[in-house]
């Protein structure tokens, strides 16, 4: 694949551009808080969703409305901060998404009504969305190429986190007067965070030079890499990708630049359509109608959230060494064999026994996998396979896709397990899993160790998912 064909010529620069600086990292941590949101604000509805149909005696289409108001708002949210991170830059644009979710989460814990809390829920999805199209671009043109992996994966696992204190929160506030009120303010916190901690960081060198501005685009790679020889090399790359932009939908929609729409669009609608938004937003649900209890129920989300912890983490060391396309390869047939494990175990009625014991282990199991590299990698393959010039533009149409995808599911999952049952839903979802290893090894490239200057490159003369490398990383996935 590229990073193959790519690796000799890494080899031989010796430049300290490929070095990880304090700099960068706080960067990458500070757009990580956007990452705490998004996992804190799509998780904490799983909680709150018992209290909210109880105060409100909603139904299972209310129920999803509720749910899905948040995934509409983040549609548009992606739609609309492309254009705009790629008009007013990536700093300011992030900044404005921090408002955003500060005043989502406030209106969401203080609305009075049912349609205040659905009308906060989509600013909130707005701010959701923004965040996921643009914080990993921002940190993608930041990173040196041999760490881009870990460093934009930092905010997935940021959103695993954020998940992980949503459901710890959930089950510690659930006996508490309000609780989804309180779980709902809670978000404001970090979102205040955000906005500030932005103030003190650069713009992306990228869009800079683009825009025409190469001396700060310059004075912004200096303040992100180890030294001045190493931002200058790095520029050099730069303006020679630069010369060869064209910009706009005619360069995206180009027949050159169409194996990354499929791989960039492909992982992001995959990412929701093999299930892990189910887990997460209705686990208390779906476990509830399964045989456990409320606090049983909470207790055993809560497990989900260290699962995906997990999950994350693990992909997020394994990423740059293994590589995007090898990791998927591996851990999703994994995924779908725990996730089907788990709806044999649902056969025959409520679990019990060793029964209840190994379908909550395959649904862990599901999680830590399918969150291990699907999720690990939907943000950091999109962030990379788009040209310069239409890498916001691009990157938004891959979060648009995610929130549609994840629109569907949580629009669906209740009536489908209505209709087909838990065990057969998680049969269903197992075998999108294997459907996507099937997407992953026919059209998705290796891009580890590989500057985002060489990924383009690749697509300009037809190496980016053919060729001798592509044979090569074949036959090393097995």
């Amino acid at each position: 694949m590229i990073a193959l064909e790519a690796r000799a010529t890494d080899a031989r620069e010796t430049s300290g551009s490929d070095r990880i600086g304090g700099f960068v990292m706080l960067c990458a941590a500070i757009g990580a808080l956007g990452g705490l949101l998004f996992g804190y604000d799509t998780g904490i509805i799983s909680a709150a969703l018992l209290s909210i149909t109880r105060s409100y005696a909603l139904s299972t289409g209310g129920q999803e409305l509720v749910v899905a108001a948040l995934n509409l708002g983040a549609v548009a949210g992606a739609a609309l901060s492309g254009p705009i991170s790629d008009r007013i830059g990536r700093r300011r644009t992030i900044m404005i998404g921090a408002v955003l979710f500060a005043l989502g989460a406030a209106g969401s814990g203080m609305t009075p009504s049912l349609s205040g809390l659905l009308a906060a829920r989509l600013l909130l999805g707005v701010s959701v969305g923004a965040a996921t199209q643009i914080i990993p671009v921002y940190v993608a043109e930041l990173a040196p190429s041999r760490h881009r992996g870990v460093l934009v994966v930092l905010f997935q696992l940021a959103v695993v986190g954020g998940i992980l204190l949503a459901f710890l929160v959930g089950y510690g506030v659930s006996g508490l007067h309000a609780a989804w009120r309180i779980m709902f303010l809670i978000g404001v916190i970090p979102a205040v965070l955000l906005g500030v901690g932005m103030i003190a960081l650069p713009e992306s060198p990228r869009w800079l030079y683009l825009r025409g501005r190469g001396d700060e685009a310059l004075a912004a790679l200096e303040r992100v890499r180890p030294d001045r020889a190493s931002a200058r090399h790095e520029m050099a790359r730069i303006r020679a990708a630069a010369l060869q932009q064209e910009g706009g939908w005619s360069e995206l929609k180009s027949p050159w630049c169409r194996p990354a729409l499929i791989a960039g669009l492909g992982i992001a609608a995959l990412s929701q359509l093999t299930g892990p938004n189910v887990v997460i937003y209705y686990a208390p649900i779906i476990l509830s109608q399964a045989g456990l209890g409320h606090g049983g129920a909470l207790l055993a989300t809560v497990g989900v959230g260290v699962a995906s912890a997990l999950g994350t983490a693990a992909g997020m060391a394994m990423v740059d060494r293994t590589g995007r396309r090898r990791l998927l390869l591996l851990m999703l047939p994994a995924a779908a064999a725990c996730l089907v494990a788990s709806g044999l175990c649902l056969l025959g009625g409520d679990p019990s026994g060793w029964r209840l014991w190994l379908m909550l282990a395959g649904l862990m199991g599901y999680i830590v996998f399918n969150c291990g590299s699907l999720s690990v990698t939907v943000w950091l393959i999109a962030s990379e396979v788009f040209p310069m010039a239409v890498r916001g533009t691009g990157m938004g149409l891959a979060s648009v896709t995610v929130w549609l995808c994840d629109l569907l599911v949580s629009l669906t999952t209740l009536h489908i397990v209505e209709g087909i049952g838990t065990a057969g839903t998680f049969c269903l979802f197992g075998a999108v899993n294997l459907l996507a290893w099937g997407f992953v090894r026919r059209f998705v490239p290796e891009t580890g160790n590989c500057s985002l200057e060489e990924i383009e490159q690749a697509l300009r003369n037809g190496s980016f998912a053919q060729g001798r490398g592509m044979a090569v990383a074949e036959s090393d996935a097995g």
